[in-house]
């Protein structure tokens, strides 16, 4: 194992451990769930927006699961205040991987993505662009 990987892990664990912007909004643009059925994973983003509609202000989110779901929602409400909703529907898969700083095996890709899915829906559904109770990993491949 390289030193470079053992920071990342530790960096895992840490927003594991210490989430950044966990908690609720009080009165959020717009709020999304969603879950990985495969590995129990909830989450729930509350999103709110600058005057303009568009630009990320303040991110929170709450939920339960395994430390690479949790880790990845941590460290993704951090990057999203000042992004657009544009540059939201932008993010993919390995944007969120290289956030985590590791590699992730093929069962946990959906562990990783939730978060960035369960944004990416919201704000689909807040431009009505979408409708969605919640947000799955189920059918991802």
């Amino acid at each position: 194992m390289s030193m470079g990987s053992d920071m990342y892990r530790q960096q895992i664990l840490d927003h594991y451990r210490n989430p950044r912007n966990h908690g609720e909004l009080d009165e959020p643009t717009f709020s999304h769930e969603g879950f990985n059925p495969s590995c129990g994973d909830e989450l729930e983003f509350d999103v709110d927006l600058a005057d303009d509609g568009e630009t990320v202000e303040n991110v929170a989110f709450h939920g339960d699961g395994c430390a690479i779901s949790q880790a990845s929602a941590s460290l993704l409400s951090q990057e999203l205040p000042g992004m657009t909703l544009d540059e939201i529907d932008e993010l993919d898969r390995d944007d969120v991987l290289d956030l985590l700083g590791v590699e992730v095996t093929p069962m946990r890709i959906k562990c990783a993505v939730l978060a960035e899915k369960v944004v990416q829906d919201g704000a689909d559904i807040y431009r009505g662009e979408k409708e969605l109770e919640a947000t799955s990993t189920e059918d991802d491949e």
